[in-house]
């Protein structure tokens, strides 16, 4: 419902009323609404941290594909819950200019994500997968935030293929042996005349 209606947008009796809970019953776990929705950040990020663990820690395959899988399994997720986008990308856009709490919230829940992901291409360094002298976590850090522009994409066209041409977009300048942020600052120079 957070995802759907946005927080500003999502009543408490609204949501009272969709899960037949007793009011009583809602403020005796939750002290209010803010505390509600930092709540379910935290429970999202721990479904989030499992998907990590299942597609990262498998060592049986390579790490750039252990980091597709998790994209890709969020990717489904995100088609089977009709293309609403990330949780947090939504809360993010939508509360980080009003509330600290909640742009702090959201900005240690994207940087947890990068972490986790610069542990499996610091994998993929070490195995030549990607060059010798990559910065992993500037890597992660670009990889987590391409992620969440197309995941906002998505939402707006209501289909994968920002998502999917985001993933071919990286993974195919990191088997390249290019890495996306010298790609992305190659655009950006002044070209010659």
């Amino acid at each position: 419902m957070l995802l759907k209606h946005g927080y500003n947008d999502l009543g408490i009796q609204a949501l009272l009323a969709e899960t037949r809970v007793p009011k009583g019953s809602f403020y005796h776990h939750f002290k209010d609404k803010e505390d509600f929705a930092l709540q379910v950040v935290d429970t999202y990020m721990t479904q989030v941290h499992a998907g990590l663990d299942a597609s990262l820690l498998d060592p049986k395959r390579p790490p750039l594909t252990r980091v597709r899988d998790f994209f890709e399994m969020i990717q489904i997720s995100y088609r089977e819950e009709g293309y609403m986008g990330c949780l947090l990308g939504g809360l993010g856009q939508e509360l980080s200019g009003v509330s600290v709490l909640f742009r702090a919230k959201i900005a240690e829940c994207f940087a947890a994500i990068a972490e986790r992901v610069a542990g499996c291409l610091e994998e993929a360094r070490k195995q030549g997968e990607i060059p010798c002298d990559s910065n992993v976590q500037e890597m992660a850090n670009l990889l987590v935030d391409c992620w969440e522009g197309a995941a906002l994409r998505s939402r707006l066209h209501k289909n994968p293929t920002s998502l999917e041409a985001m993933l071919n977009f990286y993974f195919d300048a990191v088997t390249a042996n290019r890495n996306p942020q010298d790609i992305i600052k190659a655009d950006k120079a002044p070209k010659a005349r």
